[in-house]
């Protein structure tokens, strides 16, 4: 945990109410740089609701969000993306009319390369050298996330895996400061996890960058976080190392042991 004043992303207090209903009472979270927190809970716990305030799709009814040094509790969502913010979604949203390649150079191009349109019109070198780089580094990417032999398809097209991993490279081309990914595993082979979980692994170390991970998959959680907090009924049950998240006897009375006795029921005999 880093010091006071220097976590990439700070909530406290978070409140949320759909009409009667409290989704998210006092809720605190914090990511340092680098560091990886793993959000687990039943369905219905307030996960989604918690990444819509820090992406900025929802205003909380009270509390704060803070990205780095900045307030941005009721900033819009596009001003959050230019601080560092990047987000994946549970169901998958790619530009199924593009490109793989085209679908990560859009989380890019919004930057232009500057000049406006009579360097446009000129065709300036330095733009060209812009746009040159940024598609050096959409290429990087892409390999990074091993969809190299599927760059010039159309997303569309793709398994729902390599759509999930087209997300993830769109997300990570341009260098977040935050990334919040949302059951990012699902419907990924072993291979594709794999190659999900060495992502992780390198944006938190490569860019400081501080990854926020909503997974049902808890054995992936435990073996990527850093910190895992639980949320119960919209509040934070508790938090800590993934072993003793583990150990904790409320934990598994509320999430983890009914997690377990399905998978157990699942992998009996019919």
């Amino acid at each position: 945990m880093s010091e006071s004043g220097t976590e990439a992303l700070a909530l406290a207090g978070v409140r949320v109410r759909f009409g009667g209903t409290v989704a998210l009472n006092n809720v605190s979270l914090s990511a340092a740089p680098g560091e990886v927190v793993g959000l687990i809970g039943p369905n219905g716990a307030g996960k989604t609701t918690l990444f819509d305030v820090i992406s900025g799709v929802r205003f909380p009814d009270h509390g704060t969000v803070r990205l780095g040094a900045h307030d941005v509790t009721r900033s819009q969502a596009f001003a959050r993306a230019r601080l560092g913010l990047r987000r994946t979604f549970q169901r998958v949203q790619t530009f199924g009319w593009l490109t793989v390649e085209d679908n990560v150079l859009a989380a890019v191009e919004w930057e232009g390369g500057g000049g406006g349109l009579l360097a446009d019109l000129c065709a300036f070198p330095a733009r060209s050298r812009r746009a040159n780089r940024r598609r050096a580094r959409a290429r990087e990417v892409i390999d990074q996330c091993g969809l190299g032999a599927v760059r010039q398809e159309m997303a569309g097209s793709l398994p729902i895996g390599l759509a999930r991993m087209v997300e993830l490279a769109r997300a990570l081309v341009a260098e977040p400061k935050v990334l919040l990914l949302d059951e990012p595993s699902s419907g990924l082979g072993q291979a594709e996890a794999a190659q999900l979980a060495s992502c992780i692994q390198q944006a938190r170390s490569a860019g400081d960058c501080a990854v926020i991970l909503v997974e049902h998959d808890v054995g992936f959680v435990m073996n990527q976080c850093d910190r895992v907090v639980v949320l119960h009924l919209g509040e934070v049950l508790a938090g800590g190392s993934p072993a003793a998240i583990q150990a904790n006897d409320d934990v598994r009375a509320a999430y983890l042991g009914t997690l377990e006795a399905a998978e157990a029921a699942d992998s009996g005999p019919e």
